[in-house]
């Protein structure tokens, strides 16, 4: 359930996905946080229909699921995976939503708006996302008629996602910075110029693994081509500094960081008891350790794997059995040992 991470385009290997998501509601229905029973299949039927039931390409290309048949530990796994946001889940007999093939792109249906769309790719590649996520856009809105202002571009739920209704984002590793302690500064940079700054699994959750979700703040005002254009650049500038700040930690104390690195690799290697948190510090110190060329013997696709299937659902499933959270930290580690090839 990770394919849109198996492909390793990160920059500097820095960057391991970009997002793009679009929010879009129906006309003349109301939003759902106030809509029945009935408004809520009337909309799920709809943007199914217009997804499976058109003579475009992607007609093939996509299957439906309904959130309430779907087993509570499978919904957690969609989530992990960034498949489906939590949102979704909040109340599954009115939502569901359609998935790619390939698992890049999905349709949440009757999450915080009537449709949030979404493409995830790896790397840095806003401008693919979001030259796909319009495409689709468009052969809904043949045979869909969205709520639209001509004076505020699309209605949204939340007040923030109107006019464009895109919300962009990168996920960025940046162990040197926070290592350095620089990364409140960055922080603060990017928050003053209108964008946010979230953790692994976006809006209210921890940054796990020094993993940093970057995103454009609002979508009125501005074109999809300027809030992208906006995000790449400040990306790119985050990214030359964590790279300053790799150098310079290797010029300064180069063995600190061969041993910090190595050490973690060992403990990835050998321990038979291992907790989310603790796992994703060592995952974060090991795919540094590989980007600066200093460990050799391990595929970083391996790593970006890990970061995923070491979360608690992910465990869960591989453990093949309900468990407590002892019994999960002792799989996650017996998941760890079998997953980094030497």
């Amino acid at each position: 359930m990770v394919n849109w991470l198996s492909n390793d385009k990160s920059e500097h290997g820095i960057v391991l996905s970009s997002r793009i998501r679009l929010a879009r509601n129906l006309e003349d229905i109301n939003f759902t946080q106030k809509i029945n029973e009935n408004d809520a299949q009337i909309i799920i039927e709809q943007v199914k229909n217009a997804v499976l039931n058109n003579n475009s390409t992607i007609s093939n290309d996509f299957k439906f699921f309904k959130i309430d048949n779907i087993d509570t530990l499978n919904r957690k796994l969609l989530v992990e995976s960034h498949l489906i946001s939590p949102a979704l889940l909040e109340k599954p007999e009115r939502s569901g939503f359609l998935l790619s093939k390939d698992e890049k792109v999905s349709i949440m249906i009757n999450e915080e708006d009537h449709i949030r769309m979404q493409v995830l790719n790896a790397g840095l590649s806003l401008e693919e996302g979001w030259d796909l996520c319009s495409k689709i856009d468009d052969i809904l809105e043949e045979n869909l008629k969205y709520a639209f202002d001509e004076k505020f571009g699309y209605i949204t739920s939340c007040p923030t996602n109107v006019g464009t209704g895109l919300r962009a984002s990168v996920m960025v590793h940046l162990p040197a910075l926070v290592y350095t302690k620089y990364i409140n500064k960055v922080l603060q940079a990017v928050s003053q110029i209108g964008l946010t700054v979230r953790g692994m699994y976006g809006e209210g959750t921890d940054v796990m693994g020094n993993l940093f979700q970057i995103s454009n703040q609002t979508t009125l005002g501005e074109t999809e081509y300027e809030i992208i254009e906006k995000l790449k650049n400040i990306v790119l500038q985050i990214i030359d500094k964590e790279k300053a700040s790799r150098e310079r930690l290797l010029s300064t104390g180069r063995i600190h960081i061969e041993d910090k690195v190595f050490r973690s690799l060992g403990i990835l290697q050998n321990s038979r008891i291992m907790s989310s948190k603790e796992a994703m510090k060592l995952l974060s110190d090991v795919r540094m350790g590989i980007d600066l060329d200093i460990i050799k013997s391990v595929d970083i696709n391996q790593i970006n794997k890990l970061m995923i299937i070491t979360q608690p659902a992910n465990v869960e499933n591989y453990a093949e059995t309900k468990t407590n959270s002892y019994e999960r930290d002792v799989k996650r580690a017996e998941l760890i040992r079998e997953n980094i090839k030497i």
